[in-house]
């Protein structure tokens, strides 16, 4: 059996800020995406002491005191798997604010604590929330890419730039960013570990989070919602198959979302634009996961032309998401449409800037590729940044003022 690989965590800077300043600091993120790992090496280095909540004797421990189970704690810690015990965070927020000094405790979770108001809120101004992410192609790679600074200060440069990837994108695309699936080479393996995970998350994750009747369709809407990946969510599309009614499917995919399998895209607005569509996008969290769910690898996604196109915008989506987590800059992510059906598929903001990205899968790009782009530079005016159709090709091609064709590669590779 081999070892899995230890991939660099580029969110590490940023935790280690946080331990400088915050006396609690949460990791969150999906299972098995690197938290505890990342938790435990830090805090083999800085003398923490390491808890984990799937422990059933200290979840119980917790539960059923958490005034001494907090009082007992070491001085530094880590408790992992934290969203398990809610009954915990009014004692942590007591303990903190009796003694409240930097890097006290490391919290991990799997379940997005801000969308949970009963632990959020008791730890509010006390907590510094960061978000890990599967791994971002940069981090497979052990380079770094300045993608998104490079699109904020429109310093692309026209020439010869990286490769093209062909079916190796879709291999990528396929394999995703959870890393014991990647350690995985067969594709039927990785098939068998993404079932496993779906089944782990359901029984275990989304029982803790609420109570619902119909556990056994979560599965299945899951697979259904992987289909309409990178498209307006259709909540009555998604109901149709189910006698279940709509309100009760927005709330299962709100579940999806709390534990990191789906993610809502919101749509890009502006006050002096009325006719913008407003609906979300849907996107599965991860490209190996989506794969999974679609019962595809890598040589199946190559040939099936329009759904790679349609994955591959959810990957690219993904990766800048990824590269955003650990710049210190916030960046907001959204998507433009409006009702001539003329689009931008992500739009970045940070400050006052605001920045587009059209994806193809295609190795040529065209004038009109550029649509939406021009349209969205039109309606920010001075704020636009610039805009990108990242395309599979070997050269970056300016396509006007501020727009630019780019291959997909320079995700990933620098010059």
């Amino acid at each position: 059996m081999t070892e899995q690989h230890l991939y660099p965590r580029y969110l590490l800077p940023r935790l280690l800020e946080a331990l400088e300043d915050s006396p609690v600091t949460l990791i969150h993120g999906p299972r098995q995406c690197g938290k505890t790992t990342l938790a435990q090496m830090v805090g083999e280095e800085y003398g923490f002491s390491y808890i984990t909540f799937d422990d059933d004797v200290q979840r119980a421990a917790a539960q059923t005191d958490p005034v001494g189970f907090v009082a007992d704690l070491p001085q530094r810690a880590v408790l992992d798997e934290v969203q398990r015990v809610p009954q915990l965070f009014t004692s942590l927020k007591a303990a903190v604010d009796s003694h409240r000094e930097p890097g006290r405790l490391i919290l991990t979770g799997s379940a997005n604590v801000l969308l949970l108001p009963q632990l959020a809120d008791s730890l509010v101004g006390r907590m510094e929330v960061l978000r890990l992410h599967p791994l971002a192609q940069t981090e497979l790679e052990s380079g770094r890419s300045d993608f998104i600074q490079t699109v904020f200060t429109a310093s692309f440069k026209a020439g010869a730039f990286g490769k093209r990837q062909g079916k190796a994108l879709a291999e990528r695309v396929a394999a995703g960013g959870y890393p014991a699936a990647i350690a995985r080479e067969k594709p039927q393996r990785r098939a068998t570990w993404y079932r496993d995970y779906i089944d782990t998350l359901i029984q275990r994750d989304i029982r803790d989070l609420a109570r619902i009747s119909a556990l056994h369709a979560l599965p299945r809407l899951l697979a259904l919602a992987a289909s309409q990946t990178a498209r307006l969510v259709n909540v009555t599309e998604l109901a149709a198959p189910f006698q279940i009614s709509r309100p009760t499917i927005r709330e299962y995919l709100t579940l999806l979302s709390q534990i990191f399998l789906v993610d809502e895209l919101p749509a890009w607005h502006h006050n002096r634009l009325k006719r913008l569509v407003k609906a979300p996008k849907l996107h599965i969290g991860d490209s190996g996961l989506l794969c999974g769910l679609l019962g595809l690898d890598a040589h199946e996604l190559w040939e099936d032309r329009g759904l790679f196109g349609q994955v591959l915008e959810t990957f690219i989506y993904l990766e800048l998401q990824r590269q955003a987590s650990w710049r210190e800059d916030k960046v907001t992510f959204s998507h433009y449409r409006d009702k001539d059906q003329v689009e931008v598929d992500i739009v970045m903001e940070t400050g006052r800037q605001v920045a587009g990205v059209e994806v193809k899968a295609s190795s040529t790009v065209k004038s009109d590729d550029f649509a939406g782009l021009r349209k969205l530079r039109q309606a920010v005016g001075k704020g636009f940044a610039a805009g990108v159709v990242l395309y599979d090709g070997d050269a970056v091609v300016g396509f006007g003022e501020r727009l630019y064709a780019v291959p997909i590669s320079t995700l990933w590779t620098r010059e």
